[in-house]
């Protein structure tokens, strides 16, 4: 194998004997590293940042006050799977009430969903400050519309919008509560983990992604109040704020929808925050197999198109945005999801077609080995500055090796995914929504 990797770049270097150094190295750096690199150095800064802050020593403030708090629980098909959920509510070590409000949609065809809620009420016996409500709906409206149901009875100060499927350690809302002592963060995003991560391949590297994407990139993001998105299966509110914004807005990616639609203030209230906290923790159950997986990152995607494109693309404005958010909503939601998918693409076309295969081979290799070489680093990074777990997150070193190629297969359907989207507006027809709901709405 060694042998082979020295043959391989020894043709590159031959190829290239009669061209010039500039030629040379765009063929071993290609521009999607000299574009992914400031955003690498961004987020290990924060994560540094964040580390210092947290493991130096320093004296905890006793918090003042534990504010309500109202979990809505969109639940459509989880069956008895709702009662962890539930159950991981009622359960938290926290001092003030906890609304938990179980939004059944579509209640006639999922009963079997609406009874485990239901059933549900005895895990809350001997727990005080703790309330059960179930909602059914019996007409199915989605996901937004479950949400706006919850939100309108909800009493709480905060809003917890939760999967159905999802459960959490039992200092959550402890932690995703302590930042709203701050009267300019409105919005917490909560940290995900694979709950399932031991089933099969995909789910262990969806486990690293999570780690990687949510766990250490929003934690670095979120030292600069620049945090990409609140995510649908976990996402915490200023409830009078959430209000103020009229809730939900119907359609696909409420979740990214929301999240820029908060930020549309941030030119004109710079003191508003979105904040991050690694140490919310949710567990959530991720796609087994490649199937199911490629499905879910269809809609993902092609939803990025869809927000950005369809509905903001008037509204990315830095007297909207502020300089900050807009400037990074460009070069990371833009440029980075959006346009690098197509540049890679194209880039390993050039390399397949102009290029001997062993100087092709060569290129990947490098561009492989740097990219390893830049994960370790990250995902070290990740495991002493941020992970509450460090030991357990270790044991995915193993597959860091693994995640490059995962990546770039990523990379490919992606830009399968916005061309879904582009060509056939794919976001008509999401597992978030019925069709009759989605193509009511303005875009």
């Amino acid at each position: 194998m060694w042998d082979a990797a020295v043959f391989a770049f020894a043709t590159l270097f031959a190829s290239s004997s009669q061209q010039n150094w500039t030629e040379l190295a765009l063929k071993f750096f290609p521009f999607v590293v000299f574009l992914e690199a400031p955003f690498f150095l961004l987020v290990t800064t924060g994560m540094v940042k964040y580390g210092l802050r947290e493991h130096l020593p320093h004296r905890q403030r006793e918090r003042e006050r534990y504010p309500s708090v109202s979990c809505v629980i969109t639940c459509y098909s989880e069956g008895e799977d709702v009662r962890k959920t539930i159950q991981s509510l009622s359960q938290q070590i926290y001092p003030g009430h906890i609304e938990i409000i179980a939004v059944v949609d579509g209640a006639l065809q999922n009963r079997p969903t609406l009874l485990a809620a239901r059933g549900a009420r005895s895990l809350l016996d001997n727990t005080p400050r703790r309330r059960l409500i179930v909602l059914p709906k019996w007409q199915r409206g989605g996901r937004v519309s479950s949400l706006n149901a919850g939100l309108s009875i909800a009493t709480g100060e905060i809003v917890m919008a939760l999967d159905g499927d999802t459960s959490f350690d039992n200092d959550m809302v402890r932690n995703a509560t302590r930042h709203f002592d701050d009267p300019g963060v409105v919005g917490v995003a909560g940290n995900l983990r694979v709950r399932n991560a031991a089933r099969s391949l995909v789910t262990r590297l969806q486990a690293l992604e999570y780690m990687l994407s949510i766990g250490a990139g929003k934690t670095g993001l979120s030292e600069f109040n620049i945090v990409n998105n609140i995510s649908g299966a976990f996402g915490v509110f200023r409830t009078q704020f959430l209000r103020n914004l009229g809730g939900w807005d119907a359609g696909s990616a409420e979740d990214l929808d929301m999240t820029m639609r908060i930020k549309q203030y941030f030119g004109r209230h710079p003191d508003l925050r979105i904040v991050f906290d690694p140490h919310a923790i949710g567990h959530t159950d991720a796609p087994d197999s490649w199937r199911i997986f490629f499905r879910q990152r269809l809609r993902w995607d092609g939803d990025m198109f869809y927000i950005f494109i369809r509905k903001y693309r008037l509204n990315l404005r830095p007297r909207l945005l502020g300089w900050r958010n807009f400037l990074f909503v460009v070069v990371n939601g833009l440029v980075m999801q959006l346009l690098m998918p197509f540049l890679i693409v194209a880039y390993t076309g050039v390399l397949l077609f102009t290029l001997p295969l062993g100087a092709v081979l060569g290129v990947l290799a490098f561009i492989y080995l740097a990219y390893l070489a830049a994960l370790v680093f990250y995902f070290l990074l990740y495991v002493v500055a941020v992970s509450e777990r460090p030991w357990q997150d270790l044991a995915y070193l193993r597959f860091l090796p693994l995640f490059p190629v995962f990546a770039f297969a990523n990379r490919i359907h992606c830009s399968f995914s916005i061309m879904m989207e582009f060509f056939m507006m794919s976001h008509l027809d999401s597992s978030m929504a019925p069709w009759w709901v989605l193509r009511k709405t303005k875009f």
